[in-house]
């Protein structure tokens, strides 16, 4: 047999020039960016929790938070889809991004020591000081110094920077003991705090600001670090492009201004009804509420809402001020969003008069999604919990207060409820997941406050209106008012949080 060496040497030149070929490909392979696979991809995967800074469903079901929204605008910057992990424990967060199942962390993530050894980090983006959060209890100081927290019960989340946090302090001062749960968020913690069923929690400054509304009577006391960066973690490696990318990101005017509107949409929250909240209500009766009585009156003749709720829920929403705009983008007296002045043709959200009667019509529209059997103040509270959180939201409420054997069609059963939907335990086990279920229990509050105070300063109006001053003749005979108490105006209202019916 005879072999043709010039076809061996072809052979061989092709074997080469193949092998050449595959190395030059896994070589461009190798030096493949982490940005460039996720471009390639499409898809940037960002591990988040749900809750109420971070990422949540809204009152239409869209995914909202402050956390999504600066990551959909990453995502957007990049030029691909925003895919969002939700996992089930806190510590899960760092299991993901280290096993590279997600590309970026994004929960109010601080930087610490512990975690730039494993970590590589966004540029901060907030600032926020773990403090000690307690429940003021007559009889009991705050604690003022850590030996204060001898013998106390304390509860953290497993994982967190808080847990870590505590164990440097332990080192010197050896009697701190406290637990640690995978399960629990921090809003629970603070409810944990308020229930009296813990003495003290850890949270960051910025997260307990933004909920201490819902639980009067927490306060801070003792800071227990100087305040820490916040930012979105990467796995630690080589490749830098993904963290370059958030450097140029972070360093846009554009992100700069959306951080700015963020912080203002989820990390302030409204207090409770108070002395000043009344004292300014009153001025806004005599300064605003004049121009606008008619168009409640007549949104009353259209849709058969009492006029005076009408009106409650408008100074709620906005304080009676037509140009009010919200960090959401909703509008005017009524404060609807684009979607629901579309609903009720509403074309000028700061026009009052379209304001009012279109949110009147579209509350209408709420309380016929309530079912039939529920009538009277039941009707209104589900209803205004449903315009402030979701009907589906609330049906999930109604869902969780029958399985505990109460009444789902009553108001004060499920207000009980309500705020279950912010722990993981509760809102995984119905449809629409997380909320922040405090905001509508406040939000009806709030509401029935306003027409109770409403009601008041008109039945007040009325009595003075029949009885007008006395003459200073009759002054010197000592002649009264049939109702004295009602021309103590100032004692009356430094006393109305005591005297509005407190049924909610």
């Amino acid at each position: 047999m005879r072999i043709n060496i010039f076809h061996i040497k072809e052979l061989l030149f092709l074997l080469i020039a193949a092998s050449l070929f595959a190395a030059l490909l896994l070589f461009s392979q190798s030096q493949r960016t982490q940005l460039d696979a996720i471009q390639k991809t499409g898809v940037l995967r960002v591990v988040t929790r749900n809750t109420s800074t971070t990422y949540y469903q809204d009152n239409n079901g869209q995914p909202t938070g402050f956390e999504y929204e600066l990551a959909k605008a990453f995502a957007d910057y990049l030029g691909v889809e925003l895919e969002l992990i939700v996992p089930d424990t806190f510590g899960e967060i760092f299991t993901l991004i280290k096993n590279r199942s997600a590309h970026i962390g994004a929960a109010g993530l601080s930087i610490t020591e512990a975690r730039k050894q494993n970590f590589r980090f966004s540029p901060a983006y907030a600032y926020s000081t773990p403090t000690l959060i307690y429940r003021v209890t007559q009889g009991k100081p705050a604690p003022k110094n850590l030996s204060d927290l001898e013998g106390k019960t304390i509860k953290v989340i497993a994982n967190s920077s808080h847990s870590e946090l505590l164990n440097t302090l332990q080192k010197t001062h050896s009697f701190l003991k406290w637990e640690e749960t995978s399960t629990n968020g921090v809003t629970e913690l603070l409810e944990d705090v308020y229930e009296k069923e813990l003495d003290y929690t850890v949270s960051d400054d910025l997260i307990f600001d933004a909920q201490k509304s819902y639980f009067p009577g927490l306060k801070k006391s003792i800071v227990l670090s100087k305040p820490e960066p916040v930012a979105w973690i990467l796995v630690k490696q080589n490749d830098q492009s993904l963290q370059r990318a958030l450097r140029r990101f972070f360093e846009r005017p554009s992100t700069q201004e959306l951080l700015v509107t963020l912080k203002k949409k989820y990390l302030t929250r409204q207090t409770r009804l108070g002395y000043v909240d009344i004292e300014t209500f009153r001025k806004d009766l005599e300064t605003r509420f004049c121009k606008l009585e008619q168009y409640f009156m007549i949104a009353e003749q259209e849709t058969d809402i009492d006029w005076r709720l009408l009106a409650s829920i408008a100074y709620q929403e906005s304080h009676w001020n037509p140009k009010a705009v919200s960090p959401t983008g909703v509008k005017g007296i009524m404060m609807l969003t684009n979607a629901a002045a579309k609903e009720v043709d509403v074309e000028d959200r700061t026009d009052p008069i379209q304001s009012v009667i279109g949110g009147a019509h579209y509350l209408a529209k709420v309380m016929k999604k309530i079912p039939k059997r529920i009538q009277g103040d039941d009707l209104i509270w589900f209803s205004l919990a449903s315009y402030n959180v979701g009907y589906g939201h609330l049906e999930d409420a109604r869902i969780l207060t029958s399985r505990a054997g109460k009444n789902p069609d009553k108001w004060s059963d499920v207000k009980q409820f309500l705020p279950l939907l912010t722990q993981r335990k509760y809102y995984s086990t119905v449809r629409h997941g997380y909320a922040r279920g405090y905001e509508p229990v406040l939000y009806v509050k709030n509401i029935r406050n306003y027409f109770d105070l409403l009601d008041w300063e008109l039945r007040k109006a009325r009595i003075e209106a029949a009885n007008p001053p006395l003459s200073p003749a009759e002054n010197e005979g000592e002649i009264f008012m049939p109702d004295e108490i009602v021309d103590k105006k100032e004692d009356a209202v430094k006393g109305m949080v005591e005297t509005i019916p407190s049924t909610l």
